[in-house]
């Protein structure tokens, strides 16, 4: 039997993992999950014990400070790009797509500027319909954002249905610009 003090202090006050305690008390994973089960010690999800694994030593996101009106007018324009274009649903990630080069600039100044994100850290996603050339927008935006080849993830090709205004919108593809925890990218 594990006393509940002590698991209890591993698992939620040191943040250790079941693997970790059931090294440390020399028994199975299995007999932690059990006991935590057992007190009612709520798991950690997947993506929080990973993040608990690449972060040990706390949150190393930071956060400038908002101490002029142009600090502040990006600070708006960020968020609210990220309310009206991002994806919200990791908690560990930050992404924003658009077609528009000035937008994806301006959401890219927001991260690095005001909150602390190297701007190698960035990873990119590129979407295009197969009448594009992939190498062609990739060389765009590389050039546009002034980022290196090896941030971008494989190009995603979408076949084209007709023709249509897309064009007009979309003649570099679609870009998602990515940020996780520094120290995890």
């Amino acid at each position: 039997m594990l006393q509940k003090d002590n698991l209890e202090n591993m698992y939620v006050g040191q943040r250790l993992s079941s693997a970790q305690i059931a090294a440390k008390l020399g028994c199975s994973v299995n007999k932690v999950n059990y006991w935590l089960a057992k007190y009612s010690i709520p798991k950690r999800s997947i993506s929080d014990a990973i993040y608990t694994k690449h972060n040990p030593n706390g949150d190393p996101f930071q956060v400038a400070s908002i101490d002029t009106l142009e600090k502040a007018r990006l600070s708006g324009m960020g968020l609210g790009l990220y309310w009206g274009e991002g994806t919200k649903a990791n908690k560990y990630a930050v992404r924003l797509g658009n077609s528009d080069p000035k937008l994806i600039k301006m959401f890219m100044r927001f991260l690095i500027e005001l909150y602390q994100v190297d701007k190698t850290h960035l990873r990119f996603g590129l979407q295009v319909f197969s009448d594009l050339s992939p190498e062609a927008s990739l060389r765009y935006w590389i050039e546009e954002l002034d980022v290196d080849k090896s941030q971008f993830y494989k190009i995603h090709i979408t076949p084209s249905g007709s023709l249509g205004t897309y064009r007009q919108k979309s003649k570099h593809g679609v870009l998602t610009v990515q940020s996780t925890n520094p120290e995890q990218a």
